[in-house]
């Protein structure tokens, strides 16, 4: 499986991306990346997106320092979301929580 083979149409030019520690297999973030962000991506070995609110490419933990090193890249089987596993640098959360997912839906 190769970058172009990716449907990135689907979602407007964009694919969701689900984070997981790849050590401890905790989900840390739901992410979303375009073209652009995944062969960043593959090209440095840490985490690039595409925010949907500033409209641009970016890196994690560029400003924070909580960078998500590349572990494994996997496709789901529509190939139109990826799974990246991680060794996470500090929290996902832009609160400072671990995983973005730390609230339970009551």
């Amino acid at each position: 499986m190769e970058i172009r083979d990716l449907d990135f149409e689907k979602g407007g030019g964009l694919i969701p991306v689900i984070v997981q520690d790849a050590d401890s297999g905790e989900v840390l973030m739901l992410g979303y990346a375009n073209r652009e962000a995944v062969e960043k991506t593959s090209e440095t070995g840490y985490a690039h997106y595409y925010s949907r609110s500033r409209k641009k490419l970016w890196k994690k933990g560029e400003t924070s320092g909580n960078l998500q090193e590349i572990r494994e890249i996997w496709v789901d089987c529509d190939e139109d979301t990826l799974l990246y596993r991680v060794k996470p640098y500090g929290p996902a959360c832009h609160t400072g929580n671990r995983s973005c997912f730390f609230r339970r839906l009551d």
